[in-house]
Formats: C-alpha cells, sequence, structure tokens
C-alpha cells in the first residue's frame, strides 16, 4: 500500500490496454504502475511495493508473461498475480497457469465491473 491505496502493477506491450487498466484503476481508487514488457515489469516490482500484479501472457514473445511470472516467485514474489489472457480455454495449450501458482486469469476483453469485484475481494 502507498498513501492508502493498493498498489497494482499490470504489464502488457498494448499501451490501449495498459490505458484502459490505469483508468479503470485509478477511478476505482488504486495506485496503478505500468510496464510494456515483462523485463521492465520485473524492474518495476522491485523497486517498488506492489500488492497485485495483473500481467499479459502474450507479449513481445509467446511466453514472456509466463516467463515474467516465473521470474517473480523465483525472487520470492508471494502477491497474486492475474493473467491476461485472449485465448480462452486454449490457455492450458500454451502454459500450465496453475503450476504458475497465478491467483486467476482474466479473460480479454476486460469487464470492468468484474475485474474491480475481484479485486476488491482479493485486496481486502
Amino acid at each position: 500500500m502507498q498513501d492508502g491505496k493498493h498498489v497494482i502493477l499490470c504489464v502488457d506491450d498494448d499501451q490501449d490496454v495498459l490505458e484502459y487498466l490505469t483508468t479503470v484503476l485509478q477511478t476505482a481508487g488504486y495506485q496503478v504502475l505500468t510496464a510494456m514488457t515483462g523485463e521492465d515489469g520485473v524492474k518495476v516490482f522491485q523497486t517498488a511495493a506492489c500488492d497485485l500484479v495483473i500481467v499479459d501472457l502474450m507479449m513481445e514473445e509467446v511466453d514472456a508473461g509466463t516467463n515474467f511470472v516465473r521470474e517473480l516467485r523465483a525472487q520470492g514474489c508471494k502477491v497474486p498475480i492475474y493473467m491476461l489472457s485472449s485465448m480462452g480455454d486454449n490457455l492450458n495449450d500454451v502454459t500450465d497457469y496453475s503450476a504458475l501458482g497465478l491467483a486467476g486469469v482474466l479473460q480479454k476483453p476486460l469487464d470492468s465491473k468484474k475485474l474491480l469485484a475481484l479485486l476488491s475481494a482479493k485486496l481486502k
């Protein structure tokens, strides 16, 4: 938490998605940090006290999202991590997300009401 607000790190290589998440989350009272690559996301995470992470599955590389999660977990990250995916049920064909210790998978396009309800419950 920073200044009484939960801090959420959003990592996605799509600027439109980052702007959407930032707008929705800031309007709901969250502090938002962003990164456009997994590498930058790790750097931001290392310097900020994040309460939750939202990361896209496919960024600059097909498995960039899973590599990002593995790196955070290897560094001892215990915060909830949600993966964004537009793949739906085909996600299991690409990665075993349960083995990554994810808090969940969020389907694109995001429903802002469902997202905020989920985060509110998770960050209580």
